[in-house]
């Protein structure tokens, strides 16, 4: 056989054997690593979670009584007041001397009282013995009531100065936290609500507001009923749109009697204690309140679970390391992290946790949990 012919053969076989590796190759590649886990059955409590916000348990606007210069302030804006603390002091000068007015008309009034009382008994004496007319005995008598009404009178003036003056120092009702003042040294300032010198929160405790609406209410008493338990009113949670350094957590106070026709809600009030003062008047929060506890609950990371079309899903690794794609119905999140799945996967199924985007329905792959 000519060498060409032979040398050609060669060549023919060795580029066929070469291109069957390379389809076994491409057809069997490495299954990939990817991180597994399996989904736990627990006890859990279950919260039903709501927009609120939060109130300060008392609150007022510390306003002028009386008019006059502001003379002092006395605290620093934001700090925390005790009760009965003197904020701000509003020119006392005239209102001092007409506490002594007051003072000296009484004395006055006492001074004509004990001269008429005397001369009345003394009237009554001598009428027996008919040595005055009986018009001077009820003229005595007359001046003798009229001094007594004046005291009265100059009692109630008194009462009424002191009162004035008192209002010149604006003192906090309650122990609170106080804002800046609107007005400062020297300003006049005259009774009313426009000017309102600052105001002061009670907040080392608050209110917590939010509603429920009569399906909701209607959901929950049908959850506490199915599953025989009673409302976990001193376990309420709340979460906020950005972490807070401290935990919070309350108790339900107060639930209204009826159903609001005009916006078809029932409202709920939660007080909450403000130890750290993260918490603040105006805040809004959302409220976790319980209503559930199951205790045989399908929990997974929610971190595991995509979206689609036709709602949520996880990636369920079969025995034979295959991806299947699960659609799931989804409870509520558990301890930030967990998501509790009400129907679509059991105790002991596997799942992908990470990297989602890697894998796809009917890939075979390498689990690693």
């Amino acid at each position: 056989m000519n060498n060409r012919i032979i040398l050609s053969l060669l060549l023919a076989t060795t580029i066929l054997v070469g291109c069957k590796n390379d389809e076994k190759s491409a057809v069997a590649p490495a299954a990939p690593d990817i991180s597994v886990a399996r989904a736990m059955e627990d006890s859990v409590t279950l919260f039903a979670s709501y927009p609120g916000y939060l109130e300060a348990i008392s609150y007022v606007d510390l306003v002028a009584r009386v008019s006059g210069y502001q003379e002092a302030s006395l605290y620093t804006a934001g700090q925390w007041v005790n009760k009965g603390d003197t904020l701000f002091i509003i020119e006392p000068t005239q209102y001092e001397d007409a506490v002594a007015q007051a003072e000296a008309a009484l004395a006055t009034a006492k001074s004509e009282f004990y001269y008429a009382e005397n001369n009345y008994h003394r009237m009554k004496d001598v009428a027996n013995s008919n040595a005055i007319s009986e018009i001077d005995l009820i003229k005595s008598e007359a001046a003798y009531y009229k001094a007594e009404a004046a005291i009265k009178s100059a009692e109630a003036a008194l009462q009424t100065a002191r009162t004035q003056l008192d209002y010149c120092y604006v003192r906090a009702p309650f122990s609170g936290r106080a804002t800046s003042s609107n007005y400062g040294t020297g300003d006049y300032l005259t009774p009313g609500v426009k000017d309102k010198l600052a105001t002061i929160y009670q907040d080392n405790e608050l209110f917590a507001y939010f509603s429920i609406d009569d399906a909701q209410y209607m959901k929950l008493i049908q959850n506490l009923k199915k599953n025989n338990t009673k409302l976990a009113q001193d376990n309420v949670k709340f979460t906020f749109s950005e972490p807070l350094p401290h935990e919070y957590r309350g108790h339900i106070d107060y639930i209204a009697p009826n159903i609001d026709l005009a916006t078809g809600t029932l409202k709920v009030r939660v007080v909450v204690k403000n130890p750290y003062g993260d918490l603040k008047h105006g805040m809004y929060a959302t409220i976790h309140m319980p209503y559930s506890r199951s205790q045989k609950a399908i929990l997974v990371h929610d971190a595991s679970i995509g979206t689609d079309q036709l709602g949520k899903y996880v990636y369920v690794v079969n025995d034979s390391n295959r991806v299947e794609l699960r659609h799931i119905e989804i409870g509520e999140l558990y301890q930030d992290s967990l998501r509790v799945v009400n129907q679509g996967i059991a105790a002991g199924d596997m799942y992908v946790t990470k990297a989602l985007q890697k894998v796809r329905e009917g890939m075979t792959i390498n689990p690693v949990e």
